[in-house]
């Protein structure tokens, strides 16, 4: 008995973050990160930033489904935006 139904768009999205994982770690190897202080106040680093987007758009990808019936595609739009100001700004 399987446990969980792999469906492609869940093997791409799993495959989308180690990709992403193994470039930023490339990224630190090849250019050794500077700590930033942004909005929040706090130092980050790229992988903070990174952390931060994930973990935020989880809740972005959450809510939409919880509170709209629009295609999960919209969320999917938002989080590139709210990506975009977190690595801007954060």
């Amino acid at each position: 008995m399987e446990w969980m139904a792999w469906t492609w768009p869940t093997a791409l999205f799993f495959g989308i973050i180690a990709v992403t994982l193994i470039t930023f770690t490339m990224l630190a190897i090849k250019y050794p990160e500077v700590p930033r202080n942004g909005v929040l106040g706090i130092e980050t680093t790229r992988g903070d930033r990174l952390f931060i987007t994930l973990l935020g758009s989880a809740f972005i990808n959450l809510a939409w489904l919880g509170l709209l019936s629009a295609p999960q595609w919209g969320a999917l739009v938002v989080c590139f935006f709210y990506a975009l100001a977190v690595f801007r700004w954060v």
